[in-house]
């Protein structure tokens, strides 16, 4: 019988909760840092740990190096969205809620739904993650000083200034790390050439479509691959009355939906293939942001596609 270990992730400490075979639970609190993942290891072993799937929630980045650990020390770890717990602990009528509770919860979640395994990314597709989520960050920062600028008083524009400048200059030393990062991994390099083949993709989106997407595919289909960044639609109907307007779900990476919009409105303006996509929903009567929605999942679909493949866009599958 294997052991499960929920996992409450938070910002400094995990709540960890071993559920037993015959059903019992022992708790523990750890840090979130590379000593804690230590003496997280070393406690499942002094709990005779043999067999182990993991389970966690996906809160930010929060969980990335400690799934990264446990996969490493040879453990099944699952990172499943966070609306799937609650959802599980509403339908078992959990009333309590602590980070206590929280980890026992997602340990039954385990063991009742068996969630699939995660993949644990090769080494450079985690460094090149990092760098383009760096830097979304300081593109971020760059622009609340810009608004900043915008309406501060004389005597804080000089140090808004400064620091739009030390930002402009340490996205452009990101921008060369990350094409360095490419260019040093021979796939990643061949898979950045394949991504430049499709028309409406830039030197921005590709390597956050590589930090995701990229080395060893992940999804099985390019379905799962737009789900991931919750570009899959949303319906909403019930009997005869409710026909809600279908909508991109947004259960899945921020990023990478923030990533496809810009992308998605030079397809369907700039681009061949893209206009035809965009005249054809039109045609059907769907409202402009509904088919820039459809683009933003078109670009996931048409990218995983070259992926897959390992062959360059054709338009001719597309303009159809």
């Amino acid at each position: 019988m294997k052991h499960i270990l929920g996992i409450d992730v938070s910002k400094t400490k995990l709540d960890v909760a071993l559920r037993l075979p015959e059903g019992k639970f022992r708790s523990k609190v750890i840090d979130n840092t590379p000593q804690g993942f230590e003496a997280l290891l070393a406690w499942l072993a002094k709990q005779e740990v043999t067999e182990l799937h993991v389970c966690m929630e996906a809160t930010g980045t929060y969980w990335e190096a400690v799934a990264e650990v446990l996969v490493d020390a040879g453990h099944t770890v699952s990172v499943v969205n966070p609306a799937q717990i609650k959802a599980f602990g509403t339908s078992v009528m959990v009333r309590t809620k602590t980070d206590k509770v929280d980890a026992r919860l997602i340990a039954a979640f385990c063991a009742a739904q068996h969630p699939e395994p995660w993949q644990a990314p090769s080494l450079a597709i985690r460094e090149l993650r990092a760098l383009v989520t760096r830097r979304n960050a300081l593109d971020a920062m760059r622009t609340q000083e810009r608004n900043r600028l915008q309406v501060a008083r004389e005597a804080v524009r000089s140090d808004i200034l400064a620091h739009l400048d030390y930002l402009e200059q340490a996205i452009v030393e990101i921008d060369a790390m990350i094409h360095r990062k490419i260019d040093d991994d021979p796939d990643l390099k061949n898979q950045r050439a394949l991504l430049h083949s499709i028309p409406g993709l830039g030197d921005k989106t590709i390597p956050i479509l590589l930090a995701f997407y990229g080395g060893p595919l992940r999804f099985d289909n390019a379905r799962q691959a737009a789900a991931f960044a919750g570009l899959d639609p949303r319906h909403h109907e019930s009997g005869s009355s409710v026909r809600g307007k279908p909508r991109l779900s947004k259960v899945g990476h921020a990023l990478l939906r923030k990533a496809s919009y810009m992308p998605a409105m030079v397809a369907t303006t700039k681009t061949a293939w893209g206009r035809a996509f965009k005249d054809r929903l039109a045609a059907a009567g769907k409202p402009p942001m509904l088919i820039l929605g459809a683009m933003m999942r078109k670009l996931v679909h048409v990218a995983f596609g070259v992926l897959k493949s390992g062959q360059p866009f054709n338009p001719a599958l597309h303009c159809a």
